[in-house]
């Protein structure tokens, strides 16, 4: 059991991305991550190190239900006694995940982005979101028993504005039907 997480931020939005767009919800995202996405926008270096109890208490503070747990990579610090104490306050526990590592207690959405196969140890998920930047999608949808199957625009800002492949993304998505379209409406919408 770990005594302390390693928080990044805790804040209450819209989920931007995938089946549950749009919805209200509180995201708990974890500092910290084994892989290095070039494409990532988080601060590894600000975390704040916080108790099960903090982060429940934090948590409680906004009026959803609806927690996401995200990263970084989360379950390298997810473990089943913060899990427990979530639902024992009765909220929805969704994940967000790279794939890479068993998630450790029961949460209730999974939400798998994968970098690549041969690394992963999760096989089925609620949703599979890739970010899109050209590679073999097709063999995810091959390893992995999904719901939902979503390809995503690599954004990054480049000279102070957001730029992505939407267009390549869009493409692929009308030529491979199975593959939903997943935008960052919190970016389209300026909101976090």
């Amino acid at each position: 059991m770990s005594n302390f997480f390693r928080i990044n931020e805790i804040f209450y939005s819209l989920q931007g991305e995938g089946a549950n767009a749009g919805k209200p919800a509180v995201f708990v995202r974890f500092s910290g991550c084994n892989l290095s996405c070039f494409f990532c926008d988080t601060d590894f270096s600000a975390y704040r190190e916080m108790s099960v109890d903090e982060i429940v208490e934090a948590v409680c503070a906004f009026p959803t239900d609806f927690v996401v747990l995200t990263g970084g990579e989360p379950t390298l610090q997810v473990d089943k006694f913060l899990v427990d104490a979530l639902h024992r306050v009765n909220k929805f526990l969704a994940i967000e995940t790279n794939g890479t590592k068993d998630i450790d207690g029961d949460v209730d959405y999974v939400t798998l982005s994968p970098k690549e196969t041969r690394k992963l140890a999760l096989k089925t998920a609620d949703e599979v979101k890739i970010v899109y930047v050209g590679q073999d999608v097709e063999k995810f949808r091959d390893w992995i028993s999904a719901t939902h199957y979503f390809l995503q625009p690599c954004s990054r800002l480049v000279d102070g504005q957001w730029v992505d492949n939407r267009d390549e993304v869009i493409r692929y998505c009308l030529e491979h039907p199975k593959w939903r379209l997943s935008l960052q409406i919190h970016k389209i919408l300026n909101i976090r």
